[in-house]
């Protein structure tokens, strides 16, 4: 049974949308960063205790904070773009969190280690960027902007939290570009509460969308406690990456290392081939599977999947890992002698299903 106190935050939530409108050897500090913000006095309790206004001037200081915060996260929060050759674009949100320009995002954001990132800054400003590591277990990814941009200045970057000590029913800040970036309508704030914290993940009523994905999570002072992930049951049932993941395997993710699986999102092309054959020859075609029904063959050999070079099986189950279920590519193969495309959507393994 849903509580008063959750009937009034969901009130307050509803009033407060009306008024919005160099390598380094360690993560960014928490001190450092330009969104932190003390709430005012009459928010203390509010803030610690994850309570709800209980007086008109606590829903306008509330919303004041949540303005404040909301302006203070757009000069750090980025919109991704990576164009593929083949495999077309895809778009998300990042944070950026240090001087240097290091940005935190959702792993299926960033695909892979390596890629060229088209970065774009909320008052429009564009920038090239680099994917690094991601740790896909619990869907965090880790970007690099190019050196020598911003005319030698540090870039704005976000104030860090600590996500160890979130507790249910604080308030939060979500931001993003629902939909993907758009310059007249700008940057999204959306405001809600913790409603569970899981392994692996945060649990809020933030509303997120499509295009979300890999944006910031701000407490309402304005500390980094999370990153969006993905949308549960509903729009206002969403999960998100605690900073804490990113920290504890920080120097694998800046040293460009990828490794297991999406949650829930193991891709499947669904063939099998030799594992000692020098060519990427298939040996079986599953059934009613993603390469079944783009016309793979039994007896081909892969040569391409999306941008990738197949040289062998291994090398062709590394890029199918790589690959967001959903996603179509292009894979390109020999069929006795002569070479053919086919568009493959790469699939889910049911059997890895959250």
């Amino acid at each position: 049974m849903e509580s008063a106190g959750y009937h009034l935050s969901k009130i307050v939530l509803t009033s407060l949308l009306l008024f919005s409108g160099v390598a380094i050897a360690e993560p960014p500090s928490n001190g450092s960063g330009s969104t932190y913000l003390a709430s005012p006095e009459s928010l203390v309790s509010i803030v610690k205790s994850g309570g709800v206004p209980s007086t008109l001037q606590q829903l306008r200081d509330l919303e004041s904070q949540q303005q404040a915060i909301a302006t203070r996260a757009a000069a750090c929060t980025v919109n991704i773009q990576i164009d593929g050759h083949e495999t077309g674009s895809t778009q998300g949100c990042g944070v950026i969190i240090s001087g240097d320009g290091i940005i935190l995002t959702a792993a299926h954001v960033a695909e892979r280690p390596g890629l060229k990132v088209k970065i774009t800054l909320s008052d429009g400003t564009t920038a090239t960027a680099t994917t690094r590591g991601m740790y896909r277990e619990v869907d965090a990814g880790l970007i690099k902007l190019d050196d020598d941009q911003n005319d030698g200045q540090p870039w704005p970057h976000a104030s860090l939290g600590n996500s160890n000590l979130l507790e249910q029913g604080m308030w939060c800040i979500a931001i993003g570009h629902p939909g993907g970036y758009d310059p007249v309508r700008g940057l999204v704030t959306r405001v809600g509460r913790i409603l569970a914290i899981r392994k692996g993940s945060i649990v809020t009523d933030c509303t997120l969308t499509g295009g979300d994905s890999g944006g910031p999570l701000f407490d309402i002072e304005g500390r980094l406690i999370a990153i969006h992930s993905r949308i549960g049951n509903d729009v206002a049932d969403n999960l998100h990456i605690p900073v804490q993941y990113y920290e504890e395997k920080w120097d694998d993710l800046y040293a460009g290392k990828a490794w297991g699986f999406l949650p829930g999102f193991r891709p499947i092309l669904g063939v099998h081939g030799e594992q000692d054959n020098p060519i990427a020859l298939i040996t079986d075609v599953r059934d009613q599977s993603p390469a079944a029904n783009a016309g793979i063959q039994v007896g081909d050999v892969i040569e391409k999947l999306g941008d990738d070079l197949i040289s062998n099986f291994d090398s062709l189950r590394e890029a199918v890992a790589q690959t967001m279920p959903g996603k179509r590519v292009i894979v390109r193969l020999k069929r006795g002698g002569e070479t053919k495309r086919v568009i493959v959507e790469i699939g889910r393994d049911p059997r890895f299903t959250e």
